[in-house]
């Protein structure tokens, strides 16, 4: 298996996609198809990042495999406490917030120096 990562190029968004494939493509090869998929995407797409339609465009068009959450079968918080690692709730959205209304947030950056973590 062969991995392929794509970049939000916006400032204000941090969304990546990670691709699979048996195949091995070269780096213009690769970029390439992206170009391509994102020529077809860019004014009808309806996923919530630009990212996430050019991956599924390229699972579509050429047989990759885009690894995103829905795909996950498990998951684990990973804490140095042992009480803080345990399998996390692979739902989309807390059942509450869909009655509310309320927007999820999907992405978060966290800046943290490894030095202050005990």
């Amino acid at each position: 298996m062969y991995f392929y990562e794509l970049h939000e190029g916006d400032d204000d968004l941090f969304t990546d996609a990670l691709l699979v494939h048996e195949l091995e493509f070269d780096d213009g090869q690769f970029l390439d198809f992206v170009l391509e998929a994102r020529r077809r995407v860019l004014e009808t797409f309806t996923e919530d990042t630009l990212v996430e339609a050019v991956a599924h465009e390229l699972e579509r068009q050429h047989g990759f495999t885009f690894v995103d959450d829905a795909r996950l079968t498990a998951a684990v918080n990973v804490s140095a406490s042992e009480d803080g690692t345990f399998l996390a709730d692979l739902t989309d959205e807390p059942a509450d917030a869909e009655e509310s209304g309320e927007d999820l947030l999907r992405t978060l950056l966290v800046d943290i120096d490894r030095n202050d973590m005990n």
